[in-house]
């Protein structure tokens, strides 16, 4: 409750009523978030190879900080990252900032049927996938993009993915924005959200099995963990004890649908205490605590001690995607009012109070940045655009399912060409 203001509605008949909750504000009030009661150096950060969940029930219904309000630092949740390792961060978030604002104005302008932005999040992804090592799977939403960045995807294939042009690697497969990248073991977006949770369980249990050091992360937004995927995962994680990283990106809207709708008790990391998972709510904007929650539950998961349920307290500051238009539900400035700020502009404070960053030097990165992007865009082009393709040949939907091509698939793709 003193994260967000519940309110619930009474539908009533003559045989009784039921609750039916609500969001704290609607278009034409004034939003207003309480202050958060937790600040950097509130909690203690436990042994994650002995950590039991009982251990974490203050960390679940507290909040992980390592930034305060003014930028600074402290806490035993601190990193201790480099000025190199953070300006490292920064620039990432920074590029699929201004990455996803190009990309929706190509939407806007007709040049992309479909987009989805990150804007408020770009810490989550980019945090928490810089905390891992390389040989780790990544199991993303829709909103986790900015991951491909710090594996190195090059932006001419995340538009040419975007744009479904002959170069896409997935063919035309996906819907824009649902990326895959098998190089950064990225695996595929999924539209039906929630399976990636289970999957991603899976995955790492198989890794387990093999011996080898290899950790799993995956997110799902507060909406799609009111979906029996999240449950499932959460219960394999716990009995098979699967070296996993569950995050839930409480983002406070599920398209249209608010978070007090997914849970009936206010938060979301102390669901996956009941499960026997160690679990923390960690300030979704705060690039170092997301870094070093991350770390920790690699750390448990790399030693055999199981997996960690995270909850990244955060707020979606744009639209759903290029269809949604939040004005319809939510205030139009209820974003600005969100007690964790902006991620990126937290950032780039930190950077410049310990004088290794200046509003000069993060003008010219944008700058270099924007640059880089159009740049990016006229080359995935020269591949083929929306309008005109070329596209993928129709007759990729038969590859690169089976190793061999079963008679049936066979004789249609050769009725297909005319064979």
């Amino acid at each position: 409750l003193s994260l967000r203001r519940q309110r619930q509605m009474c539908i009533r008949d003559s045989k009784g009523s039921i609750r039916v909750p609500d969001a704290p504000f609607r278009p034409g009030e004034e939003a207003s978030f309480d202050s958060w009661p937790w600040k950097p150096g509130d909690f203690s950060m436990p042994d994650p190879k002995t950590c039991e969940f009982k251990d974490t029930t203050e960390l679940a219904n507290g909040l992980v900080r390592v930034l305060d309000d003014d930028g600074v630092a402290s806490g035993e949740w601190d990193p201790g990252l480099s000025a190199e390792e953070l300006q490292n961060g920064l620039e990432h978030m920074v590029r699929l900032r201004i990455f996803d604002d190009r990309m929706m104005k190509m939407q806007r302008t007709g040049l992309l049927s479909f987009y989805m932005r990150s804007l408020g999040e770009e810490a989550v992804a980019i945090a928490q996938t810089m905390a891992l090592q390389e040989q780790d799977w990544i199991f993303p939403t829709y909103r986790q993009p900015g991951a491909q960045f710090v594996r190195g995807r090059d932006m001419v294939s995340m538009i040419c993915h975007c744009i479904g042009n002959e170069e896409d690697n997935i063919k035309g497969r996906q819907m824009p924005v649902h990326y895959s990248y098998r190089e950064g073991r990225f695996i595929s977006v999924s539209s039906p959200v929630g399976t990636q949770f289970s999957q991603a369980v899976g995955v790492a249990l198989a890794s387990s099995y093999k011996g080898l050091d290899e950790v799993t992360i995956t997110w799902i937004g507060d909406g799609a963990s009111a979906e029996g995927d999240y449950h499932y995962a959460l219960n394999f994680a716990s009995v098979f004890n699967a070296p996993v990283i569950l995050n839930v990106v409480n983002n406070q809207w599920a398209i249209s649908t608010h978070a007090n709708f997914a849970t009936g008790i206010g938060d979301f990391a102390s669901r996956g205490l009941p499960y026997g998972l160690p679990s923390i709510r960690v300030d979704g904007n705060d690039f170092l605590a997301l870094y070093s929650v991350t770390k920790w539950a690699r750390e448990r998961a790399a030693s055999g001690a199981g997996a960690t349920h995270i909850e990244v307290l955060t707020y979606r500051t744009g639209a759903h995607s290029s269809s949604d238009d939040p004005s319809r539900y939510r205030p139009g400035d209820e974003h600005t009012k969100w007690p964790g700020g902006d991620p990126v502009v937290r950032l780039k404070e930190h950077l410049i109070n310990i004088g290794e960053w200046s509003e000069e030097s993060h003008t010219e990165l944008e700058e270099r940045i924007d640059a880089e992007v159009v740049e990016a865009y006229k080359e995935a082009v020269k591949f083929g655009d929306l309008a005109n393709g070329p596209y993928p040949s129709a007759d990729t939907i038969f590859t690169e399912v089976y190793e061999e091509v079963p008679w049936h698939l066979q004789e249609q793709h050769d009725e297909m060409m005319g064979g």
